[in-house]
């Protein structure tokens, strides 16, 4: 599995790098607070809405502690998508920067 720490992503975005970023947190979850710019697609709906995540380029994957997004990432990549990356640690992670 690809990782990225979530000092990279943050690095990244501030860079201005048009990143795609899907948070598989459930609604109430990312009400509490997202990663700006970010996509969200909570993880049992992940199946039903393939369509919105692109095959070319790099897809970025978040939760809350990387666990849910490590199953999307593992389903993501059943479904031929090569180009995954998890945040490690999750919005748990992101917020201690």
């Amino acid at each position: 599995m690809n990782k990225i720490q979530p000092s990279e992503l943050k690095a990244r975005l501030a860079a201005g790098e048009p990143l795609c970023v899907i948070d598989v947190r459930e609604p109430e979850e990312v009400a509490a607070g997202q990663i700006a710019g970010a996509k969200s697609i909570p993880l049992m709906e992940i199946h039903t809405r393939l369509h919105e995540i692109p095959k070319e380029g790099e897809v970025i994957l978040v939760c809350r502690s990387g666990n849910r997004s490590g199953k999307a990432y593992d389903f993501l990549e059943s479904q031929g998508f090569s180009n995954l990356k998890n945040m490690e640690g999750g919005m748990l992670a992101w917020e201690q920067l």
